[in-house]
């Protein structure tokens, strides 16, 4: 549930980025790191899904499994850390003017 949440912020942001434009002082390194998570995300939710569908009593997909995990595991921290990195730079929507 804490990917669907993250996955929904980062699309939040996206739009809010993209609402204000190329007035954005980061506007490129934004979309750069939104699009990273995003895509990250996709990634580990796919990785997720294969690694429980397989057969743990098989013990030749031991291995395969494993690195799975690892891989899945290094691919969330990368995705914590360029969410880290889009909060640092501030999005905010943009202003509404009445």
């Amino acid at each position: 549930m804490l990917d669907v949440a993250l996955l929904m912020a980062n699309a939040s942001q996206l739009k809010a980025v993209m609402e204000q434009g190329q007035n954005f002082s980061f506007y490129t390194p934004i979309i750069t790191l939104i699009s990273i998570s995003l895509c990250l995300q996709v990634a580990v939710g796919v990785l997720l899904i294969f690694t429980v569908r397989w057969n743990l009593n098989d013990e030749q997909r031991h291995w395969r499994l494993n690195i799975m995990e690892n891989l899945t595991t290094c691919l969330v921290f990368i995705i914590v850390v360029v969410n880290i990195f889009i909060t640092a730079f501030g999005v905010h929507r943009p202003k509404q003017s009445n």
